[in-house]
């Protein structure tokens, strides 16, 4: 994954309330708290109050220093090269630049979506979370929160083969569901049904079909302070970079992993090879309306 060493970022769209060293290097928490989020799904997910997994008190607001970390730092499409934290920033303006022509050219209004990047423990509109639960999206506040050693986790733990691109469908999916709020699909996995055929997993499924989508538009997709894309270049490899993370948080992967046997009445998410073809159906297409999964 290649961004335009050029090209300017928008850093406005990401906040930092990392603590400690700033610009990557973090470290998620586990424990029991993480096993059971696991077993449950909850990984890329909605809201961490919907399976009322806090994580007890709100961690504090960063330094000022560390709050301005990524304002300092990333500026340009060559930080974004060589940042983690940089990239984030490039992904996040990709994607709501995508999105943003996206719902205008269907007739809806993009409101943008802050991400905010903390280590440990973070406080939303969504409740007190942990980084155990995984990167998420609070319909509350309308932000996505993310931990970076997640990235590590995705790898080491849940066997994925890693990558930027690996970081990229991970933020992408995220902003499927801002994107499923804004239309209103997202209200539709409030039942809390689970399993196989439940609104949930349709709903997951959807957000990586529109990750797909974005990633089809990535690099013909104008900035506004350059008019050229953001993303410069997308391999084959990227591309299957992502797969390998859409497959490596499928239910059954892992509650194969985690529990050992395969569980579809309580899936929340969809099995790896759904998560492959939705993401590949988005991403060979780049076409939204192939990303409606409630009619399969």
């Amino acid at each position: 994954m290649q961004f335009d060493d050029d090209a300017d970022l928008d850093t406005s769209q990401v906040q930092d309330r990392r603590s400690g060293i700033p610009g990557g290097g973090l470290t998620v928490g586990g424990g029991i708290v993480g096993l059971i989020a696991l077993a449950l799904g909850l990984i890329f997910g909605v809201g961490p109050q919907e399976l009322g997994l806090g994580g007890g008190a709100p961690a504090p607001h960063a330094s000022a220093s560390t709050e301005a970390e990524v304002a300092r730092s990333c500026r340009t499409g060559k930080d974004a090269n060589t940042r983690q934290d940089c990239r984030i920033v490039g992904i996040v303006n990709s994607a709501q630049s995508f999105w943003s022509g996206e719902l205008t050219r269907r007739s809806g209004t993009y409101t943008p979506a802050s991400t905010v990047l903390f280590t440990g423990r973070v406080s939303t509109a969504c409740g007190p979370a942990t980084s155990a639960v995984g990167p998420f999206y609070c319909p509350g506040d309308r932000k996505v929160y993310l931990d970076l050693g997640f990235f590590d986790e995705l790898r080491t733990k849940f066997g994925a083969s890693g990558g930027p691109f690996a970081q990229a469908y991970v933020v992408a999916h995220e902003y499927g569901h801002h994107v499923q709020n804004l239309t209103g699909t997202l209200s539709r996995a409030q039942d809390r049904l689970t399993g196989a055929g439940s609104n949930s997993v349709k709903v997951e499924l959807q957000a990586d079909c529109y990750a797909g989508v974005w990633a089809h538009h990535a690099t013909t997709t104008p900035e506004k302070s350059t008019g050229r894309p953001l993303v410069k270049q997308l391999t084959k490899a990227d591309i299957d970079d992502g797969l390998s993370a859409a497959a490596a948080v499928g239910d059954d992967r892992i509650q194969e992993r985690f529990q050992g046997k395969v569980t579809p009445e309580s899936w929340t998410h969809g099995s790896a090879a759904q998560r492959r073809q939705w993401f590949t159906t988005g991403y060979t297409t780049g076409d939204t309306t192939r990303c409606d999964t409630f009619k399969e």
